[in-house]
């Protein structure tokens, strides 16, 4: 059951590495993303497990209910908005916002994290050598 569990995750990370160098993540690929986060467990617990995380954390009150915002505003989003995000225009974000029961900001604030997220993945999906690209930041 392992090994099979494994072999689907593996599929799933390559056609995710190949939807984000092609510049295809969407909305409904990062609610898959969200979805698989929980399923780990509490967030403090998954943080605590980076190393020099756990000290740092020991006093941060991470709340389980960190992405029901982010959740409600993509549930409110319509499907052909949540596969091309680039069509969410002012009267769009409005609707979202009303029917997610969160501000205009909160959903320009997450579409322009999603966006920049996006742009900082397919960087990074099409990227030969991670270490050259580090190496490269630092002599600027």
């Amino acid at each position: 059951m392992e090994k099979a569990q494994q072999q689907f995750d593996e599929k799933q990370a390559r056609e995710m590495q190949r939807k984000i160098a092609k510049n295809q993540f969407n909305f409904n690929d990062f609610m898959a993303q969200i979805q698989q986060i929980k399923k780990m467990g509490n967030l403090k617990d998954l943080a605590a497990m980076i190393p020099g995380m756990g000290k740092m954390l020991k006093d941060v009150d991470i709340d389980d209910d960190a992405f029901k915002g982010i959740e409600a505003i993509i549930n409110s989003m319509t499907a052909k908005e949540r596969e091309n995000p680039q069509i969410i225009n002012v009267s769009r974000r409005q609707r979202i916002a009303k029917g997610s029961g969160t501000s205009l900001p909160e959903v320009n604030r997450l579409l322009k994290q999603f966006e920049e997220t996006r742009k900082m993945m397919r960087v990074a999906a099409t990227m030969k050598n991670p270490m050259q690209m580090m190496r490269n930041m630092r002599r600027r």
